[in-house]
């Protein structure tokens, strides 16, 4: 079993390296085969191991391959630690991974730079791996910056495209600030315990729970600093609210890269490290309050700004945003499973919904305004089925009182129930459900407003004029750079078509496949897993590799609540349906959507440009640093520095020389003047010195 797992983690990086390396000598075909190929070897050996573990009652092991960083006491070796997290972790990232590499054979069709794409997929992949089967902080710290690195490239892969190269930067800045919180959460908890090492660290936090610190005349919980330090960098990399502005914007990469990073892995990051953490978080009572809190408000928030949006995997994006606060404010009152529950579910229809995003895209000849929609569902079938499926996953349709329903019915419905049961004696656990139940309504209407808007009413994709679908009036800047092409116009002027006039068609088979996979995980993961994660069978599926208290009995009490607790986010959902299909189906020739943006109500217009975050940002801290740049750039490196330094003393020696240059004229009398000149000043001076 070591040996399959170490194959596992190692097969993704050596196929990188292969295409990355030698794709141009062995072509595209070959790049392609070898990455999908080491995804597909993978993915299966991860279903393997999750199924030994499920089913076949493996016990967790580390792997010990090599040393890492041995320096006096500190100790991190390259280890691969196989426990229930890590083994859900596993199918989750090689699954969605390996269909991605089989969905993008047909959606990068067109580009001249195949080995380049799947060699950044698979390097991805292999850094995911490192980090969700790590036994230590340092080479979690590796993993997590090693995705943040295939992260910048795989959004930036389109070099030329500005607007890429610039959701890049972004994305890789607003992560440093996650990673330097991130980082000195590791420094704290090492100053602590005198060790990274999670089987030394874990037994040793209950006997250090009340310690304290002093510092700047305040005594300062310890567990709390190290937890919300940590925290910093999980609210990084999983765009929660103040950090989140970066996640929007990744959907300048190629569609095949939304579905991998920023829908079902990378942004999952942040919650797996929580749920790994909990020996320490359930001793950090304040910093727990603080994850509920933010999380519930990026929920809000995401949904909010999703209701407005027009660009389809915008729509989307903000989807993985708000979902990804269901599962931080679950962390937050101790329902860790039930948030690795919702991580996993999650991460099929959410894939499936980008991918069947890229389709819509394929389809329309890479338009991905949904103003330009509308009447699809004859058009693209299978695309409208899957997208369907996974819009009934994501709102979380379902009979609480038989359990069925599909993927997200399971998941999502725990959290807010555990919110619930939690609340009791926790406003701030209150304040989530409330939060989680009026999220669950708005949720549903945008989903369905993306499914309507694109798959129902009259086709708008015939017309050359913008003046269509809802929310144009209100049409801000970051609708104008995605007007004509969308940002899957293969990011090259070349590639870069003009086939609005053509009808839209279904996609090959090689991207349906991975729909038609992906839809079953979200009719079905839900209703399969439910007991292992959440159920009756928990305790032995888990298997001590999440920590509870003994006081910590949410998830219990969770099946336990009401039952119009149970009903309340299906009534949500079914109000959120309701409202969508009447302004979008009932009302949809009377254009009802875009009498409401051309009000330009103010909370429309809050809502419509993202609370105004990115203005606040750019008015704050991008102003602050491009003045600080320009001050130690301008004034110091170039005034200073160089001015003072090399550029200083060669701009002398140019004007000495310039300026003694004219001495030399070139005329005979010139220089026998000087000579007659010297002559005499030697004669002068022997006659003063030898007087």
């Amino acid at each position: 079993m070591q040996t399959l797992v170490t194959i596992l983690v190692f097969a993704p990086i050596i196929a990188a390296a292969i295409a990355g390396l030698f794709g141009r000598r062995i072509g595209n075909v070959a790049s392609q085969a070898v990455t999908t190929g080491g995804l597909i070897l993978a993915c299966g050996l991860s279903w393997y191991t999750f199924s030994q573990w499920t089913w076949g009652h493996m016990e967790a092991f580390t792997v010990n391959l090599l040393p890492f960083i041995h320096i006096g006491d500190f100790q991190a070796n390259w280890s691969i630690r196989i426990d229930a997290l890590s083994a859900t972790m596993l199918i989750v990232v090689t699954t969605v991974s390996a269909l991605v590499h089989i969905y993008s054979w047909g959606y990068m069709a067109e580009d001249d730079s195949k080995p380049r794409f799947f060699a950044y997929l698979s390097l991805f992949t292999f850094a995911m791996l490192s980090l969700v089967t790590a036994a230590d902080f340092m080479q979690l710290f590796f993993g997590w910056e090693g995705v943040g690195l295939a992260s910048y490239l795989l959004i930036g892969f389109w070099f030329k495209k500005p607007s890429a190269s610039a959701a890049a930067i972004k994305a890789f800045v607003v992560n440093r600030v996650g990673d330097f919180g991130f980082a000195l959460g590791i420094m704290t908890t090492y100053w602590a315990f005198g060790t990274i090492q999670f089987a030394e660290l874990f037994p040793m936090i209950a006997s250090h729970a009340g310690k304290t610190w002093e510092f700047a005349g305040h005594t300062w919980p310890l567990m709390d600093i190290a937890c919300f330090l940590l925290f910093i960098g999980a609210m990084g990399k999983s765009a929660q609210f103040f950090l989140h502005t970066w996640l929007p914007d990744a959907m300048e990469g190629p569609t095949p890269v939304s579905a991998l990073i920023h829908a079902a892995t990378m942004v999952t990051a942040g919650v797996y490290m929580l749920c790994l953490l909990s020996p320490m978080f359930e001793y950090a009572p304040v910093t727990k309050n603080i994850v509920t809190v933010i999380g519930a408000v990026t929920a809000l928030f995401a949904a909010t700004v999703g209701l407005t949006q027009n660009d389809i995997k915008r729509v989307i994006a903000y989807s993985t945003c708000s979902q990804l606060g269901y599962m931080f404010f679950a962390a937050g009152v101790g329902a860790y499973q039930a948030a690795m529950f919702h991580l996993f579910t999650h991460a099929f229809f959410k894939a499936l919904l980008f991918l069947g995003a890229g389709s819509v895209i394929h389809g329309m000849h890479h338009e991905q305004d949904m103003r330009r929609y509308g009447a699809l569902a004859k058009l693209l079938p299978i695309t409208f089925i899957a997208m369907t499926i996974g819009t009934i996953a994501i709102t979380g349709l379902g009979i609480p009182p038989l359990g069925l329903g599909f993927a997200g019915f399971y998941s999502k419905d725990t959290i807010i129930e555990a919110a619930f049961a939690a609340g009791g004696n926790n406003g701030v656990a209150m304040f989530a459900w409330v939060i989680g139940v009026l999220v669950a309504g708005l949720t549903s209407f945008y989903s369905w407003r993306l499914a309507f808007f694109t798959f129902n009413g009259s086709a708008r994709w015939g017309h050359d004029d913008h003046a269509h679908g809802d929310a144009h009036a209100a049409q801000g800047p970051d609708d104008h750079a995605h007007d004509a092409h969308g940002d899957d116009a293969h990011g090259h002027d070349d590639h870069a078509h003009d086939d609005h006039g053509h009808k839209p068609h279904e996609s090959p088979w090689v991207m349906l496949f991975p729909l038609v996979v992906l839809s079953i995980g979200a009719v079905a993961a839900g209703f399969v897993f439910a007991n292992d994660f959440v159920g009756e069978a928990q305790t032995e599926f888990w298997r001590g590799a999440i920590f509870t208290a003994p006081t910590n009995h949410v998830l219990h009490q969770a099946h336990q609540v009401a039952e119009w607790v149970k009903w309340s986010p299906l009534i949500a959902s079914i109000i959120g349906l309701v409202i969508a299909a009447y302004v979008y189906l009932l009302k949809g020739d009377q254009r009802l959507g875009l009498k409401v943006a051309e009000r330009k109500g103010p909370l429309y217009v809050f809502f419509y440009n993202k609370w105004f975050f990115d203005e606040l940002y750019a008015a704050t801290f991008v102003r602050f640093a491009k003045f600080l740049g320009d001050l130690f750039w301008k004034g110091g490196d170039q005034k200073i520095i160089d001015g003072l330094g090399p550029d200083g003393v060669s701009n002398l020696s140019y004007e000495v020389g310039k300026r003694t240059g004219k001495l030399q004229t070139g005329y005979l009398y010139h220089y026998a003047f000087v000579m007659l000149l010297g002559v005499a000043g030697l004669l002068t001076f022997a006659l003063y010195a030898f007087r």
